[in-house]
């Protein structure tokens, strides 16, 4: 049915999204923003890091009626990293790669140094390269289409044949707005109760709860 199958990295591939979100969320609750660890997975996750900056300032100066100072955000980043050595492969990650026929993409908010440090790290870059795309690469991030699009044109597909596989609803956002299929997966750690119905409302035509239910369904 599919040509190409193009996968997000963060929350889908490693899981990653789960590292420090507790953490995070006590920090910022110490600078008046007052998120549960689901509300900064809702309102944040799968946003490249520019427009994740300028998401949190809006809220912030909401808040205390400024923009906050660059070590406000020198000091999330710290949360966000501190666990960065437990980070692991979503359980059945590899199993699928190599199970799945059609050509394989990642595309990812992810920085190009970040995403590759990553996918080497739990050793999935060697099932995934060379077709692994950062949205450094593209004008906008998700949840424009230009990275699903992008990656599409490198593998040579059509993006009527690609279907996308996102754990977030912007990156949903993303692959409808590219003419792509999109699967919703909740397969990470960070996924809460209704995580799955969110990503059907935003457009996603399937939801997998884990790679073998994904696998079955392309």
């Amino acid at each position: 049915m599919f040509e190409a199958v193009i996968f997000d990295c963060d929350g889908v591939l490693v899981d990653s999204e789960a590292l420090g979100l507790e953490d995070s969320a006590r920090y910022l609750q110490s600078h008046g923003l007052d998120w549960s660890p689901a509300d900064l997975v809702r309102q944040f996750t799968g946003l490249r890091d520019d427009v994740f900056a300028a998401k949190l300032t809006e809220a912030y100066r909401k808040v205390h009626g400024a923009a906050p100072l660059p070590e406000f955000f020198s000091g999330l980043v710290e949360q966000r990293r501190k666990k960065k050595d437990q980070l692991q492969a979503v359980s059945g990650a590899h199993e699928a790669l190599r199970a799945i026929r059609q050509s394989i993409a990642v595309a990812s908010s992810s920085r190009t140094e970040f995403l590759t440090s990553k996918l080497k790290r739990v050793d999935l870059w060697a099932l995934t390269a060379p077709h692994v795309y950062s949205a450094d690469l593209v004008p906008h991030g998700k949840p424009a289409p230009d990275i699903f699009l992008y990656a599409a044109r490198k593998l040579g597909a059509a993006p009527e044949t690609c279907v996308v596989v996102e754990d977030s609803v912007n990156g949903v956002k993303a692959g409808v707005a590219a003419g792509m299929t999109v699967f919703g997966f909740t397969g990470g750690g960070h996924c809460f109760d209704g995580h799955g119905q969110r990503l059907i409302d935003a457009g996603a035509a399937k939801v997998a709860r884990d790679f073998p239910s994904l696998v079955a369904q392309i």
